[in-house]
């Protein structure tokens, strides 16, 4: 692990708050509109935890009803297949980003997604592992009840309340007694099953069965249903945290020049592509009954869109959307060329920009169109981790259209920076374009159906988001398929191992974050161990430069396994740079086996500017296309769809 002094610290946080500033574009011009949503009257609002809440949470709900809204959730909005890897913690356990960016996992994805969005609306929740599967527990009514969003079921006890994993436990294991010869045997249990035999199973299942299981008590994604429950039960079953995380948001931005692309069909792209298993969903979606039987009207599961950015060299538009601009001249402003040049030839020129998405990169690539003068060059470089290490791409020393793949450096990845370094009179770009294909789920999108379809636009508040995750644990370090938290840089002082961030002793580990425009808040989810009462981390936060912490919360034990999503509120007017300090000790066991911490600050030149969105469709096979400029930051239009319409995609960006 490196460690760094804090004055080094320190000034690296002033210098990158430095050279973000240098940026700067006439004041009152806007640059970037942020939190673009397009909704459709036929799909529900899911875009953020406070919009699910008011979807799906209304005033008045029992706590019951509270319970089954979450179970609706993560049944239609997360498909059981081959889970999506990013290699931060075993498997995609962020809710929203499930939602939003795959739309598919396993059964300890769907079990951290309840726990999370139970404990969001203030709900006790809590984790099983039982024989071959996980599911949660949600405490209410002084009771806990059992809802298995994975396989796809709940059942209802004598007093009609959803019952617990004990009482599951309790009527499969008294059925197998009763029943000598099934136990562990699957395909006995199919047969028994088949033609309505499972009804003759526990009484605890006649309950709701008949609304997940068909006649020979298999679940509408065709495969599990009462023979594996007879199976998972008849267990000896253990409580664990599947460490929910949430800190993901469905922020569409746009500058000049940019334009993303959503798609209700997929190129048979996906995030395990190179080196893990292929969801179902990609070749069948007779797997998702019960998504539709709760409103899923989307095609398909998984999308393949595109999200483009061609630079506004030449106008010098692509100023108001840079981080970093030094010594560059622009055609519109000299009247030289190229379309943006090197100004004065004795020093480099510096361009910086970065690539925020809403969705995870696939693939990526940057066109260019070099002018290289005598003894000149242009250097690419990479990084993604805000600018704190570089990786160079590529050195361009003659004229000429060039390309440059980003897609091994750029996969799994949702943000990252670009730095060109021009040398030499004469030297710049007539062109800078990047492209990437990303992955996103269907199911959330605004879809079209036959009739009348209701578009609501909006955007705002226009504020963007600086990410500090990284895998925690050396086993995907050595992987090498993502970040390690180590990437950020943190100091630490006392005795802190590298796996795990864990606490030998005491100890404390320090993260620094800056951001490019005026920090608003801070967000944290962490999932920790503490075996011993007196096992944990205090969360710390400085807000001048580390000359002085105060305490945000505890990550306490005992526990084996616990995760907690908050706020750090009281971030200064004017603020860009901040530390969070966690201090440990350890008595017994004290280790993070998840990390996530998000700083939102206000667009330099964020604002709002007209917005085109353009659909696409077929009729009968024959493709629609409608354009709807947006003009305020709010507006509602209807769009009108024939027989037998397929949505294809949408595309939103800057109006010209």
């Amino acid at each position: 692990m490196r460690r760094r002094g804090f004055v080094g610290l320190i000034a690296a946080a002033l210098n990158l708050g430095a050279s973000l500033a240098l940026a700067a574009a006439p004041a009152g011009r806007v640059g970037v509109v942020s939190h673009i949503k397009v909704l459709s009257d036929k799909v529900e609002d899911v875009s953020s935890p406070e919009a699910w809440k008011q979807t799906y949470i209304r005033p008045g709900m029992t706590d019951q009803e509270k319970a089954l809204a979450i179970w609706r959730t993560v049944v239609k909005y997360r498909h059981q297949t081959a889970p999506p890897n990013e290699y931060l913690l075993d498997n995609v356990h962020d809710v929203f980003k499930t939602i939003h960016v795959y739309g598919y996992g396993m059964c300890c994805c769907a079990a951290s997604h309840v726990e999370t969005l139970a404990r969001y609306i203030g709900m006790p929740a809590r984790g099983w592992g039982i024989t071959a599967h996980s599911v949660p527990e949600v405490y209410y009514d002084g009771a806990w009840h059992m809802l298995d969003a994975s396989l796809m079921n709940y059942f209802l006890n004598e007093k009609g309340q959803i019952a617990s994993v004990a009482e599951i436990k309790q009527a499969v294991m008294d059925w197998h007694a009763r029943n000598p010869g099934y136990r562990g045997n699957d395909a006995k249990l199919r047969k028994f099953a088949a033609d309505g035999g499972w009804r003759k199973g526990p009484t605890l299942f006649l309950s709701t069965g008949d609304r997940f299981w068909d006649n020979n008590g298999i679940n509408m994604a065709g495969w599990h249903g009462w023979p594996s429950t007879m199976q998972e039960y008849d267990c000896k079953e253990f409580i664990f945290d599947y460490g929910g995380s949430m800190g993901y948001q469905l922020n569409v931005q746009l500058r000049e020049g940019e334009r993303i692309t959503r798609n209700w069909f997929h190129r048979g792209l996906h995030v395990n592509m190179f080196d893990g298993e292929a969801p179902d969903v990609l070749k069948t979606t007779a797997v998702l009954g019960m998504c539709r039987k709760l409103g899923d009207v989307a095609p398909g599961r998984v999308g393949n869109g595109v999200h483009e950015y061609d630079l506004p060299l030449a106008s010098g538009g692509f100023r108001l959307g840079a981080l970093q601009c030094e010594n560059l001249a622009a055609q519109a402003e000299d009247g030289q060329s190229p379309a943006v040049h090197v100004a004065d030839p004795a020093r480099p020129a510096i361009l910086v920009f970065h690539m925020p998405s809403s969705y995870v990169y696939l693939t990526g690539e940057v066109v260019l169109e070099p002018v290289v003068g005598p003894g000149g060059s242009i250097a690419v470089a990479f990084s993604d981790n805000h600018g704190l290490d570089w990786t160079p791409v590529a050195r361009i020393d003659r004229s000429g259209a060039a390309r440059l793949d980003l897609s091994k450096l750029c996969l799994r990845r949702y943000d990252y920076r670009l730095r060109l370094e021009l040398r030499g009179r004469g030297t710049g770009l007539d062109r800078l374009r990047v492209r990437h294909d990303i992955q996103h789920s269907q199911a959330p999108l605004p879809a079209l159906l036959e009739g009348d379809n209701t578009i609501t636009f909006t955007a705002g508040p226009y504020e963007g988001t600086v990410t500090l995750e990284g895998a925690t644990t050396v086993n995907f370090r050595d992987k090498g398929k993502n970040l390690f938290y180590t990437a950020f840089h943190p100091v630490t002082t006392g005795n802190v191992r590298t796996d795990g961030m864990r606490i030998e002793g005491k100890g404390s580990i320090t993260f620094p974050i800056a951001t490019p425009g005026e920090m608003t808040r801070l967000r944290m989810n962490a999932f920790w161990r503490a075996r011993d009462k007196r096992d944990g981390y205090d969360v710390e936060v400085s807000f001048d430069e580390g000359a002085t912490f105060r305490k945000v919360t505890r990550l306490g034990g005992p526990t084996a396994g616990e995760s907690r999503y908050f706020t750090i509120d009281g971030v200064p007017p004017g603020c860009r740079t901040a530390h969070i300090r966690l201090v440990g000790q350890q008595y017994n066991t004290t280790m993070l086996f998840g990390l996530r911490i998000d700083a939102d600050y206000l667009q330099p030149h964020g604002g709002f500017r007209p917005v085109k969105i353009t659909y696409v469709w077929e009729e009968g096979g024959k493709e629609r296309r409608h354009e709807h400029v947006a003009r305020s930051p709010r507006e509602v239009y209807t769009i009108r769809c024939g027989p037998k319409t397929v949505v294809k995609s949408f595309t939103v960006e800057l109006a010209q």
